[in-house]
């Protein structure tokens, strides 16, 4: 059924006191002259809505917080939001049927509590649905509360200008898929099954594009068929088995090379190198030592240092008499100073300090510095001992390396080019051998690629038609739903008597207004009044027919800011207008509520519907003095 959405209240808590305005009437008329906050006041309603507006400079010097009073659905909401940049991104919310506190819903999409579900879930509406193209290969964008509100508030610079931005290419989308959920041309399962479509062709498009590059590498690599990369693994492993026996044959034919000269080497080699090693190793031990007993010998130079600036600086001081206080700067004369005190503190005064024991600390540290130095000297010819006993050992490993090596290349030298081929044969043969079995690891991937694109394309085809049979289902609920939404506009285009139009009707696929066979565009339109009218025309058709479609979710509110500023001079088109909304709130009183910020409401409509006044005295935010008429500055030029 449709959806009761009624705004009851909005109050504004501004710096100088609070503004309140409800709104019982079906429709009501927010009647003012230009610049006295009529635009600022809807606005506000919007952003109460937690969404993003246009929100003019007294506002935000001026109001603290908005609060909004709403019906929608079952539920009766109180959503307060404030304007500081800090705190806006949280809205207090209270439950009016219960009155109980709910917890503050963060005004972002995917937070724990978000004011866009507890919205779209009092429209009786998912918040996870997506609006998919069908060429496209991305889930979609998220519809959200604020795409359904494009559908319920008509701002001033759309009105004359744009439906429901339809213009913007990245809107039309949800805008198009906005109109389908709320007159149920579409549903949930549909919206999902599109979403995994696209998902899928996402996938699809990945795994034919890394089948085409694995195919392309094979290609290069030699092979157009699994079985010739079997063969050439093949051939690798067998010359893999003949290099290796005839390495195996070469050790079998060497004689031992090694005698008891050569052993005798190698043990004085191996005990050179030990000692080589424990020498480098005191190296470094000594150089550890040494650095900790120059940082512990700059340490107590330091500590030395401090103390004959102390005993400098006692010297300094203790000739001092202080007559004023060095910290609260009162006169210390005319005081009675006890004998040996000091005049300041009035404490014991140590004038004749014995310095035997600055003395003797001084003699400790000196004592400590020249020991450390002795220490340090010490290690230092230890090191070069070290050192110099380090460099012979080296030099007699390198002896003994030399001397080995000639008696054994005078063996090993007849069969070295023989091992060297083997050896070199074998390690081509097993470099051949991984290289074919990764480039049959690739076919392997080839072939299961292929059966993963079979597979997805399979799953998107069940997909698309379980899409277009959920879609037939609805197709004759389409066609009678688009039937009478142009019947219903051309009808209401005829009562309004807008100048210019012959024919009317609603396209079917982009759900815009049709004029004299031409569908709704940027380059397709009337003038600005005339648009301005063709608009009103267009959101009455919507209203009437979700009236008369009591199982379609559609929100029966409109929010319409100055419809008459575009016509100007056009009285008998402006009261033709009012008389077509009249007429629609009038058809089931309490289901529609409208409200229109406007010049005013046409006399003969006012005794049944309500208007409310402002002026550049009683602005709509009437706590804060207006500048006045010279000084309007409207939002578009503002922001």
């Amino acid at each position: 059924m449709t959806t009761r959405f009624r705004l009851e209240l909005i109050r504004l808590d501004t710096t100088e006191g609070t503004v309140e305005y409800r709104f019982p009437s079906d429709l009501t008329v927010l009647a003012g002259p230009t610049g006295v906050g009529k635009t600022t006041l809807l606005e506000l309603v919007k952003f109460g809505f937690g969404l993003k507006a246009a929100l003019a400079p007294v506002a935000v010097d001026n109001i603290d917080s908005v609060t909004l009073q709403v019906r929608i659905g079952d539920a009766r909401l109180q959503l307060a939001r404030s304007l500081d940049s800090a705190k806006r991104r949280k809205v207090r919310v209270t439950d009016l049927v219960t009155q109980d506190r709910l917890p503050d819903h963060d005004v972002g999409l995917d937070a724990e509590y978000s004011l866009n579900s507890l919205l779209m879930k009092s429209l009786g509406l998912r918040d996870d649905l997506r609006a998919s193209s069908e060429k496209s290969k991305k889930a979609g964008n998220r519809v959200t509360f604020a795409d359904i509100l494009a559908y319920l508030y008509i701002p001033q610079r759309q009105i004359n200008h744009d439906i429901a931005y339809s213009q913007d290419t990245f809107k039309d989308l949800k805008r198009r898929t906005v109109f389908e959920i709320l007159y149920g041309l579409t549903d949930s399962e549909i919206l999902d099954l599109r979403a995994q479509a696209n998902e899928l062709a996402r996938d699809i498009a990945v795994a034919e594009a890394r089948h085409a590059a694995v195919v392309d590498f094979l290609h290069e690599s030699g092979t157009k068929q699994r079985e010739e990369a079997e063969q050439r693994l093949h051939a690798a492993e067998m010359s893999e088995v003949a290099a290796e026996e005839q390495l195996a044959r070469l050790r079998d034919e060497l004689d031992p090379v090694s005698d008891s000269n050569t052993r005798a080497l190698r043990d004085l080699l191996s005990d050179a190198e030990r000692g080589a090693a424990d020498l480098a190793a005191a190296v470094t031990d000594i150089n550890r030592r040494q650095s900790q007993l120059t940082a512990e010998r700059r340490r107590v130079e330091a500590d030395l240092d401090r103390l004959g600036r102390m005993r400098e600086a006692n010297l300094v001081l203790a000739n001092i008499e202080f007559k004023v206080c060095p910290r609260c700067m009162q006169s210390l004369e005319g005081r009675e100073i006890p004998a040996d005190a000091c005049r300041v503190c009035l404490q014991l005064d140590p004038v004749s300090a014995d310095v035997s024991d600055d003395q003797y600390e001084t003699r400790q540290l000196r004592d400590q510095i020249q020991e450390m130095s002795e220490q340090i000297v010490a290690l230092s010819s230890q090191k070069a001992t070290a050192e110099q006993a380090a460099t012979e050992k080296n030099r007699l490993i390198n002896l003994l390396n030399a001397q080995i090596e000639q008696r054994t290349a005078e063996r090993v030298s007849p069969r070295l080019q023989a091992f060297s081929d083997a050896a070199q044969a074998l390690a081509s043969a097993r470099s051949e051998q991984q290289r074919w079995e990764a480039i049959l690891r690739q076919w392997d991937v080839v072939t299961d690629l292929s059966q993963h694109v079979r597979t997805l394309n399979s799953q998107r085809a069940q997909l698309q038609s379980d899409i277009k049979l959920a879609q037939q289902m609805l197709d004759k609920r389409r066609n009678e739903i688009i039937s009478a939404l142009s019947e219903e506009f051309a009808t209401t285009v005829r009562a309004i008597g807008i100048p210019g139009i012959n024919t009317a009707a609603i396209d079917s696929k982009r759900y815009l207004p049709v004029i004299n066979g031409n569908v709704f565009s940027k380059d397709n339109q009337l003038g600005g009044g005339l648009t301005t009218a063709t608009q009103v025309a267009y959101w009455c058709s919507l209203v009437a027919v979700a009236l008369r479609t009591p199982d379609s979710p559609y929100p029966l509110f409109l929010l319409i800011d100055s419809p008459r500023m575009a016509l100007n001079t056009a009285a008998g088109l402006s009261k033709a207008m009012y008389r077509r909304l009249t007429t629609l709130v009038g058809t089931l009183p309490g289901r529609l509520q409208v409200i229109i910020a406007d010049n005013e409401l046409p006399k003969e409509y006012r005794a049944n519907y309500a208007q409310i006044d402002f002026d550049y005295a009683t602005p709509t935010i009437s706590t804060i003095p207006h500048p006045g008429p010279n000084d309007v500055q409207t939002i578009e030029e503002s922001t």
